[in-house]
């Protein structure tokens, strides 16, 4: 191993945890972005992921208040922006301490929103986009993913259903949001042939970078972050952004009932720029990790 670094560096005035890892000297960077908000990902990453860092510099970086980064979150408000900002500042980082010039950029769920948006803003230190799980218009894949939901339902869930609004403005909508959610996971819609995410909980378990309490503080961070900043990612929309001045990709699994795939497809149709789309077919929310060799191989070929 040529690099083999984890622990936190400041960010905007907060300390943030970063794992880098490559194999060889002088590889590319390629930065990935988990989701959430708050979602940690690091022992995924490295127990499926790490075929990446024979090629590439693999720098995974736990956001502010997720994870390991849970102290980075001092109780304060959290917005969108603070964490775009928080990425521009690591990104530069990166760059000037690799010497590169720009660098890969993987963004899965919530963190396809920060990807993408960073690539809209900053094309000129993105070296390629890479979308996973790609969020696009976030009213629209709740509404979506609240039907899947209910044409799976059983009568005692349903009869719940029916009384959720998923807009997810009413007074109890962290609850009726979690709920959804639980019910999409149950059936199949978000991790592929699995009712429960325990396949995403194992690595976690038994990382050597993962202690119980940085577990109990994963999920805190999970749900404080989801908290704070969902109001404000429903209104996240793309569409109608149909030129990025950097390559894009879309990593989709066929069965995502989670954060439609099928919506980002749509979406990518429109998109006029330099762009690759990619189906998963044994994969939902997921395709990174159930379909991790095919995964890496796409991300490694882009080097070819």
């Amino acid at each position: 191993m040529y690099i083999n670094q984890q622990g936190k560096m400041p960010i905007n005035g907060t300390w943030q945890y970063l794992s880098v890892r490559a194999e060889r000297k002088n590889a590319p960077l390629l930065l990935y972005l988990h989701g959430g908000p708050g979602d940690a990902a690091l022992p995924l990453v490295l127990q499926y992921n790490k075929e990446l860092e024979t090629r590439f510099t693999v720098v995974v970086w736990e956001q502010r208040g997720a994870g390991k980064s849970y102290d980075a979150y001092d109780g304060g408000a959290l917005t969108l922006n603070m964490f775009l900002e928080d990425l521009k500042v690591l990104v530069e980082t990166l760059l000037a301490c690799f010497k590169q010039e720009s660098l890969y950029l993987v963004g899965h769920s919530w963190g396809s929103v920060l990807g993408l948006k960073f690539t809209q803003s900053h094309p000129e230190l993105v070296r390629a986009y890479i979308g996973c799980g790609q969020v696009v218009n976030m009213k629209k894949s709740c509404r979506i993913a609240y039907a899947y939901a209910v044409d799976h339902a059983d009568q005692k869930a349903l009869k719940r259903l029916e009384k959720i609004d998923c807009s997810y403005t009413a007074d109890n909508w962290l609850n009726d949001l979690l709920f959804v959610t639980k019910q999409v996971v149950k059936h199949q819609g978000s991790l592929y042939g699995r009712s429960n995410y325990n396949d995403l909980i194992k690595p976690f378990l038994f990382s050597k970078h993962y202690t119980l309490f940085d577990l109990y503080r994963r999920q805190k961070g999970s749900l404080r972050s989801i908290q704070a900043l969902w109001q404000e990612l429903m209104q996240v929309d793309f569409e109608g952004v149909t030129q990025y001045q950097s390559p894009v990709l879309f990593v989709e699994g066929r069965y995502d009932s989670h954060v439609s795939s099928a919506l980002a497809k749509e979406y990518f149709d429109t998109i006029e720029t330099e762009k690759q789309f990619f189906w998963f077919e044994k994969s939902c929310h997921f395709p990174q990790w159930s379909e991790n060799d095919r995964f890496s191989k796409l991300l490694i070929g882009l080097l070819e």
